[in-house]
């Protein structure tokens, strides 16, 4: 094997020392020749890492054909996801690798070797893949959630962390989030009132989506509503399409999108993902420009000087310089990451957001190459039976293990709430708060039991999500004097 010269392998690798340049030719020849058995040595123990490296084999999987992979088999699935999940376990494995164009794409249903991920090599798998759909929905990567690993993502989680998620901003925004709940139970309690035996049939779906989307829109712009609502409390025309374009882009934002593996491709949209996404983005640019275009230039003007909701503290953050820290479109591409992370709560993905490997490395004794693309299945981890005792069944005092002090964080991955490690969800007390609000204040005031033509509740899974196949409808009735409801 050809070694290459010194000067290139000092190149490679700049190393600061103390030696001491000698003008004397023979002291001078001696230190080269010691820099250069150090390269050389380098060079050969770097080498022989790789090797050990690519000694492994990759997880067990299909096997893929030249250039494309495994592409075509995933399009005569409708489902690529239950494909995936049919096909580890006609396998028998917990980790497995499929090839899709040149991505090798690794799902994982196994909470220790999720841990080996996300934990011991955390900083191996920190980044996020550069696709379309990603791409589109964070304005060519302004925000913190899908960006990749650098500047921007580090710029961006300090804002997230010290302004908008820190515990005096959650504290501050309590208040809010209070009225929010006091509304969702104002809104039921009119479709209870709508009827002669103050019985209401709700449908849950649509009243839990509008009470997080009231939410985050109270929390960024101090509004309940972009429009006028309607008179019992209920979304109108400019909620109800906000929130349908959220969850629209929910659905199609790493959706196996063949241009997400064959880049040339895109441009081409032959799955019509791109125009999905840009008519979905284009409603909720619609609906949040005009408010930040509007507040900005009153902050600039002067006509606006107390800080009320997150979007004054994202436009007053300053920095060294005494100069805005944000530009106008960070601060855009912010306000939509917020919202996407509040529907996040709601698991209608069927894995995590993908964390890719920044080089080669090996896992659960398997070798994972550069630019792998891992998916920790949320029904996978979630419903393993070598970790949960009955695992489809309901039985919440599994998680309480002789303590009262139940969290909603997983950190040993046996299922995902909030992930863990550099990009585990850095929202957990919000998120926690508004779920833990939305159940108690919804059992706290209401009775629910099934309408009375249904004997049982349909947990049918839709096809294209993990939503259910039909929206939740349970019947209401009032259980607290009337003066305790909101608005009576």
């Amino acid at each position: 094997m050809k070694i290459p010269s010194n000067r290139y392998l000092l190149s490679l690798h700049p190393i600061k020392t103390n030696l001491k340049l000698y003008d004397d030719p023979l002291d001078r020849s001696m230190q080269q020749n010691a820099v250069g058995y150090f390269s050389i040595t380098l060079f050969y123990f770097t080498i022989k890492s790789n090797k050990n490296i690519e000694k492994h084999p990759l997880p067990p999987g299909p096997k893929p054909w030249p250039i494309v992979g495994c592409l075509p088999t995933m399009l005569r699935n409708k489902s690529v996801p239950r494909w995936i999940h049919n096909l580890m376990k006609e396998m028998n494995t917990e980790i497995a690798c499929i090839r899709l164009g040149n991505v090798h794409v690794i799902p994982v249903t196994c909470p220790d070797i999720a841990c080996e991920f996300l934990k011991a090599k955390d900083d191996i798998f920190a980044s996020r893949p550069n696709i379309m759909s990603a791409k589109i929905v964070s304005r060519d990567y302004l925000t913190t959630v899908l960006t990749p690993i650098g500047d921007q993502w580090t710029k961006m989680k300090k804002v997230l962390m010290t302004q908008v998620l820190s515990s005096a901003g959650h504290h501050w925004l309590y208040r809010k989030r209070v009225e929010e709940a006091d509304h969702l139970v104002h809104y039921v309690y009119n479709q209870c009132k709508k009827v002669v035996d103050q019985e209401g049939i709700i449908n849950l779906r649509m009243a839990t989506q509008h009470y997080c989307a009231n939410l985050v829109r109270k929390m960024m712009f101090n509004v309940r509503f972009l429009g006028e609502g309607m008179e019992d409390g209920g979304p109108g025309f400019e909620e109800e399409r906000h929130v349908e374009a959220i969850f629209t882009i929910l659905n199609h934002l790493f959706s196996f999108c063949v241009s997400d593996f064959l880049p040339s491709l895109v441009g081409f949209d032959l799955d019509g993902h791109e125009r999905v996404m840009k008519e979905s983005h284009g409603i909720i640019n619609k609906y949040h420009d005009p408010i930040i275009d509007q507040r900005v230039q009153q902050w600039k003007d002067g006509t606006k000087k107390d800080v009320e909701d997150l979007l004054d503290v994202l436009i007053t953050l300053k920095d060294d310089n005494g100069n805005p820290l944000l530009s106008k479109d960070e601060i855009k591409a912010q306000t939509t990451a917020c919202a996407r992370e509040a529907f996040r709560l709601h698991p209608i993905s069927p894995f995590n957001v993908p964390h890719v490997s920044v080089v080669d490395t090996t896992v659960a004794n398997y070798f994972i190459p550069k630019g792998s693309y891992v998916l920790l299945s949320r029904q996978g981890l979630g419903s393993n039976p070598k970790i949960w005792d009955e695992p489809l069944k309901f039985k919440p005092e599994r998680h309480l293990s002789g303590t009262n002090n139940v969290v909603l964080t997983e950190n040993n991955l046996r299922f995902i709430s909030f992930s863990t490690g550099k990009r585990g969800c850095k929202g957990v007390t919000l998120g926690t708060s508004m779920t833990i609000m939305l159940f108690a204040r919804l059992l706290q005031g209401f009775t629910w039991s099934l309408p009375p033509d249904q004997s049982c509740i349909d947990l049918t899974i839709a096809e294209d999500s993990m939503a259910l196949a039909k929206p939740l409808l349970a019947l209401a009735k009032p259980r607290l004097p009337p003066h305790l409801y909101p608005g009576c």
